[in-house]
């Protein structure tokens, strides 16, 4: 009796294994494939043939003349054939403990030092805050425009310029409702660049 209901468990667990593990991921990777080739890809950045990146995930930039993200824990790293792979993850500090206040304390004065002509008191948050995953690639608009006077100088475009790329790289709320307007940083970085 008990080889008979193991057998027949076993065959269950074969079906259930085939048709969900198997055919249903080739289904959905089949169906995004089609319908939404960019995105079942990663997103990719590609310039004059080559991957600069993905819209989906931050990249560090701290020199004058790009915009600046969230704070970033990416790690790059050299692999056996000489290719560059990314590694990030989020950070573990709690907001409560002393070294996440010395952490924000630094960024802000380093935010500050080099945005010395931004038109707000306050900088904002998430320009001196890790995201939950460590690799967001967007900021508010209110960190973009932050950065306006410092991206102006440093690229030799006017502030209505500057202005006018990070619109382009705005997106809204998501069915004019849901979450925050954003604005992608390696976008604005690349049309800084002319390269989009």
């Amino acid at each position: 009796m008990f080889k008979g209901i193991a057998s027949r468990a076993l065959g269950v667990f074969a079906l259930f294994t085939v048709v969900c593990g198997l055919g249903y991921t080739l289904v959905v990777t089949g169906i995004s494939q089609v319908a939404f080739p960019y995105q079942a890809n990663g997103s990719l950045i590609t310039v004059d043939g080559k991957v600069v990146g993905s819209e989906l995930i931050g990249q560090n930039f701290d020199d004058e003349a790009h915009m600046w993200g969230r704070i970033q824990n990416v790690s790059i790293v050299e692999g056996e054939d000489g290719g560059l792979m990314a590694y990030g993850a989020p950070s573990n500090l709690s907001p409560a403990s002393d070294e996440y206040r010395q952490l924000v304390d630094a960024r802000v004065k380093k935010i500050r030092a080099a945005n010395p002509d931004a038109d707000m008191d306050a900088v904002p948050v998430d320009l001196v805050t890790c995201s939950g995953s460590g690799l967001d690639p967007e900021i508010s608009p209110d960190a973009a425009e932050y950065q306006v006077p410092r991206l102006a100088k440093a690229t030799g475009k006017s502030e209505g310029e500057v202005c006018e790329i990070i619109a382009r790289c705005t997106k809204g709320r998501f069915l004019g409702v849901f979450g925050e307007p954003t604005v992608n940083v390696l976008k604005v970085n690349l049309m800084l660049d002319g390269a989009l």
